[in-house]
């Protein structure tokens, strides 16, 4: 059962892995060592958060096996006189295995493979593969030298930090390290970094996502965020399509001047397969391939220069389509919202959407999602049910920041993590143990995590969902979580008293601290940073409790939503007529779609009916006028008037005439120039039927 269940966690999280990537990352599209990278660096990151409860409880077992050893029963002893021959005791130490027990021996090597591969991929890999990815070379040859050019000032600092560090240690005759603890120095400088982030990232997320969840069963705020922030992606979005335009002129320009026979032609085809298909269609229009490049006397672009307009053709196209991807994301959610706000008062409790979903939905789901069903989640249960989520998130954060600051006092135990784990350690349920290891470490990596996906850098790092991420932010995603991840366990373990380093007791440790090495080797670290820089996360609370980082980056100019702001203001009114403005466009597609559903339905049976007879009984002759009276008969509306000229197009676009009563009107300027109609609701013009079939 034990091999089974790290099986079954290595599998799942593998799903859970390739489930994330396939929502951010584009597999079609994208590279496959870009996509391969991404996926083993989230892989393997999520893995060491799912297995580590399973290390604490079989560290448990292991410590009472190795105490029922020390404590062994006293041996019989025969004493004459009054007192009988002594039984011995029962052991004080009931020691089953878990269910989930692993064997000596496969934990340290898991960790070890797991840890160095993950180290490997965020020092090495993902930042030569960072640099590839977005270089603008034609050949591997040129991606490869790019690469090492930009990353030779990134290794080369690593390289000269340690070649300084060994040299000292070489020098001085007091120091005698050893591979090991060369080993953990490394390990100890790498947690380091990853802690200092890691603070900072965990006060972010342990007040954001209660704040989310509580601001989540707000509709008007929802819906107010919702339209400052299509102020600011039109904004963006104008700015993708001009950036794009341009570099799409340069591209025009270049390939009209490099010609079928230049041996830069290829480089230039190159960037053409990666211009949007309208602009390659204009570009192909121009193109005069019959001219030579050595008869005019111009001057032609370098392959650098070329390369450097590749770069910033793959960067604008992937920035316009994400644009317009998430244009369309946030047009939805919009209309949501909107439709939800109007069913709150609906009296018949049923939720009717103002647009259908252009996607078929599943039958399952139609038959336990009625509208009725949908009303009473979306307008009664959801806006609680977030409530009371977002509370439990609260109490959670609570237990964190107060054991962030308390988890270094042993005696008493101050840290609740550990009190948890320590009760559930006495009577050695296993189950309880891994449930709470699970929940905590869970809670600490979704905080951590979520604000990854969440941050922003300009356009330099930008996590888009429905794939529309790029390879660059994909790799440095990647590079995050694998300098994250040993910290924040390393930070786990030390909550819950299970790292000997930090808590400093005399006990078995566990086999993931036992790959890092005895942090004595830096006692400064281990009994200094590793236990009070951690409070930090309690002034990182309170700034954004109070959102000091939104008002800061407000003032410099960066807009941020704020709700006594009168910038935020002006940006919700600008959203809000925008939204108006698209769901005027769908409302009038969507007429215009069903009345050409109308029309068909109604005649296009009969026009294809009379259509197939004339084909049959009609003669070439005849066919043959009939043509030239068309073209007499379309010359003829070519003179009419104004009126006759645009009934002639309406016609000729399939558009039904619509019925209508003296009570009800319509806003289409074609239909409310005729005053001609007859009493029961028909145009007179309409009133036979097939009169226009010739047309």
């Amino acid at each position: 059962m034990s091999g089974a269940a790290l099986g079954l966690e290595i599998v799942f999280v593998f799903f859970l892995a390739l489930f994330l990537l396939h929502r951010y990352g584009d597999f079609k599209k994208q590279h496959r060592l870009v996509i391969v990278g991404t996926l083993l660096a989230w892989y393997l990151c999520f893995l060491i958060v799912f297995i580590l409860p399973l290390d604490v409880s079989t560290t448990i077992y292991n410590r009472c096996k190795h105490a029922a050893a020390n404590s062994s029963p006293p041996e019989n002893s025969n004493i004459t006189g009054l007192y009988a021959t002594a039984t011995p005791a029962p052991s004080p130490h009931p020691c089953f295995k878990p269910w989930s027990y692993i064997p000596d021996g496969i934990m340290p090597i898991f960790w070890r493979v797991v840890y160095w591969t993950s180290q490997f991929l965020t020092w090495i890999l993902l930042p030569f593969m960072q640099s590839y990815a977005r270089s603008g070379g034609f050949s591997i040859t040129g991606k490869i030298k790019t690469a090492l050019i930009e990353n030779a000032i990134y290794y080369g600092t690593y390289l000269l930090i340690f070649g300084a560090f060994l040299i000292y240690v070489a020098v001085n005759p007091h120091l005698h390290l050893e591979w090991n603890q060369l080993q953990t120095i490394g390990i100890a400088a790498a947690n380091t970094w990853g802690l200092f982030l890691l603070v900072l990232l965990l006060g972010y997320g342990l007040v954001e996502i209660p704040r989310s969840y509580w601001n989540g069963a707000k509709r008007g705020y929802l819906l107010m965020k919702t339209y400052f922030k299509a102020a600011k992606l039109m904004t963006e979005k104008a700015d993708a399509e001009e950036t794009l335009e341009d570099v799409m002129e340069e591209v025009r320009k270049v390939s009209e001047s490099i010609k079928y026979n230049h041996p830069l032609r290829k480089c230039v085809d190159t960037i053409l397969k990666k211009c949007p298909t309208e602009y390659q269609e204009k570009m192909g229009r121009n193109m005069d391939d019959y001219e030579d490049f050595d008869e005019k006397h111009n001057t032609y672009p370098s392959e650098k220069s070329l390369v450097k307009l590749h770069k910033q053709v793959i960067y604008s196209v992937q920035r316009h389509r994400r644009t317009q991807v998430q244009w369309q994301i946030l047009l939805e959610q919009a209309f949501y919202l909107e439709d939800v706000a109007k069913n709150e008062t609906s009296a018949t409790h049923q939720f009717v959407h103002t647009f259908q979903s252009p996607e078929p939905e599943n039958r399952f789901v139609q038959y336990f999602y009625s509208p009725a069903v949908e009303w009473y989640w979306e307008c009664l249960l959801r806006p609680w049910f977030y409530r009371i989520l977002a509370v439990v998130l609260s109490v959670f954060s609570v237990i964190v920041v107060w054991s962030e600051c308390t988890f270094f006092s042993t005696t008493p135990v101050l840290s609740l993590f550990a009190v948890f784990i320590q009760l559930a350690e006495k009577t050695y349920n296993y189950i309880y143990i891994e449930i709470a290891c699970f929940l905590s470490i869970f809670f600490l990596s979704i905080c951590v995590y979520s604000t990854v996906f969440r941050i922003r850098v300009f356009n330099y790092y930008y996590l888009a969902s429905h794939h529309q991420t790029d390879a660059y932010s994909l790799l440095f995603s990647g590079m995050l979580f694998c300098r994250l991840t040993p910290p924040l366990c390393l930070n786990f373990l030390g909550l819950t008293h299970m790292d000997s380093s930090i808590s400093h007791q005399n006990t078995q440790p566990t086999a993931y601290t036992s790959i890092m090495g005895s942090m004595k080797v830096l006692s400064f670290i281990a009994d200094g940073f590793y236990i009070y820089y951690p409070m930090l996360v309690v002034i990182l609370c309170i700034a954004t409790y109070f959102s000091l980082g939104t008002r800061c980056l407000n003032l410099l100019g960066f807009q941020q939503f704020m709700g006594d702001n009168d910038m935020t203001s002006d940006l919700v009114d600008e959203g809000k007529e925008l939204i108006r403005r698209e769901k005027r466009k769908r409302q009038r597609q969507e007429e215009g779609e069903n009345r050409r559903r109308e029309w068909k339905e109604r005649y296009g049976h009969n026009r294809e009916d009379s259509t197939r007879n004339r084909n049959v009984h009609v003669d070439p002759k005849e066919s043959n006028f009939s043509e030239m009276s068309t073209t007499r008969s379309a010359s003829k509306y070519t003179r009419a008037n104004n009126r006759t000229e645009r009934d002639r197009i309406e016609l000729l676009q399939d558009v039904e005439p619509l019925d209508f009563n003296a009570e009800a009107f319509t806003d289409d300027p074609l239909e409310s120039e005729s005053g001609r109609y007859q009493p029961g609701g028909r145009y007179l013009s309409m009133s036979r039927s097939r009169i226009f079939d010739d047309v």
